[in-house]
């Protein structure tokens, strides 16, 4: 039974090293320099020109330059139809959700986050449709901190 289990293993052994071996032999085949051609006349190794003539491409589009706000307001109106619905506005606050811990145990649960979140989207709301305008938006901007003196 050990001279069956033996020769098993030998024989996967060399089979093993012979595959290894004419794999080597067909990579060095593949590596080798291709064959040497006959030179190739002048003018087959010139590339070719072409005139373009009078032809003229299309204009690129021109970009709209939006404002600090409209920008801000995009990211939230994910849809692009100039409303923030309840479901988006509350979609991106997950940047903010680990500054809401109202209760001070290192430890937000949805709820908090919701409610805070619910209520600062209502207080923007002013006229209770359930979607912000463009300028019940804007007044949900952060509060921008003025820049330290220099310290020199």
């Amino acid at each position: 039974m050990n001279r069956v289990v033996l020769t098993a293993i030998a024989t996967l052994v060399l089979v093993g090293l012979g595959l290894f071996w004419w794999q080597g032999r067909a990579e060095v085949e593949q590596g080798a320099p291709p064959p040497l051609l006959e030179e190739v006349q002048e003018d087959e190794q010139s590339l070719p020109e072409v005139d373009p003539g009078e032809m003229v491409g299309p204009e690129p589009p021109e970009a709209t330059e939006l404002t600090r706000e409209e920008r801000r307001f995009f990211r939230y109106d994910r849809n692009r139809d100039r409303r923030i619905t309840r479901t988006e506005m509350l979609a991106s606050r997950t940047a903010g959700f680990r500054r809401l811990d109202v209760d001070g145990n290192n430890l937000l649960t949805f709820e908090e986050w919701a409610v805070t979140t619910a209520e600062r989207f209502e207080g923007a709301d002013a006229d209770g449709d359930g979607e912000l305008t463009p300028a019940e938006f804007a007044t949900t901007a952060p509060k921008r901190r003025s820049k330290p003196a220099c310290r020199c």
